[in-house]
């Protein structure tokens, strides 16, 4: 890296992991980790030539206003947002669109810039980008897409010297798969509310 970007790779890490924790409680100040998390990695990401992942960040702040937005049109207690699952149908077309898009953006960055690892981080880049959308509508799969896409970022980041990010990846992990089972639980408690 050519700046010294170590303390506030600390801090758009601790932040990272603030806005998952947060988003698992379904809590809206998830997005204001988010938001600041993601300003700090624009500039990260350009620095060790990760360019789709710092176009990404740019995405993830302006989906961090869309989703406190959204979260908010259920007030305070998020009551009015409940979350909800997609149709197999949803998820494939969302599937064969990330991967549409990565393999166009993996070729044009391979073959016009130095980006390292062009299609892996397209693909990451794309798939984030399709599932903050899934969050920010509380769909209970987003979860899953998000354990394989923070697999595939863990190596990215460890291949680019940013040990912290790649820790925090592997935090967000198992916060990931922790998210899925208790989304699903409420899920699971918000539909007998319904039912009965």
């Amino acid at each position: 890296m050519g700046f010294d970007w170590v303390n506030l790779e600390t801090l758009a890490v601790a932040l990272g992991i603030g806005y998952l924790l947060l988003a698992m409680r379904q809590n809206s100040l998830c997005w204001y980790c988010a938001f600041f998390s993601t300003a700090i990695y624009v500039f990260i990401f350009g620095d060790v030539s990760l360019y789709m992942e710092s176009a990404l960040n740019v995405y993830y702040m302006a989906m961090a206003i869309y989703g406190w937005l959204q979260w908010q049109k259920g007030g305070v207690d998020q009551s009015g947002v409940t979350i909800i699952r997609w149709t197999a149908k949803q998820h494939s077309a969302g599937i064969l669109v990330i991967l549409a898009a990565t393999l166009m953006s993996g070729y044009l960055l391979s073959e016009n810039t130095d980006a390292r690892l062009p299609y892996l981080d397209s693909f990451t880049t794309w798939g984030s980008v399709f599932t903050t959308v899934m969050v920010a509508r509380k769909v209970l799969e987003n979860w899953l897409y998000w354990i394989v896409i923070n697999s595939v970022s863990i190596y990215l980041y460890i291949d680019r010297d940013l040990d912290q990010t790649a820790a925090m990846f592997v935090v967000y992990l198992v916060l990931s798969a922790l998210g899925y089972v208790a989304w699903k639980k409420n899920y699971v408690a918000q539909n007998r509310e319904f039912i009965t």
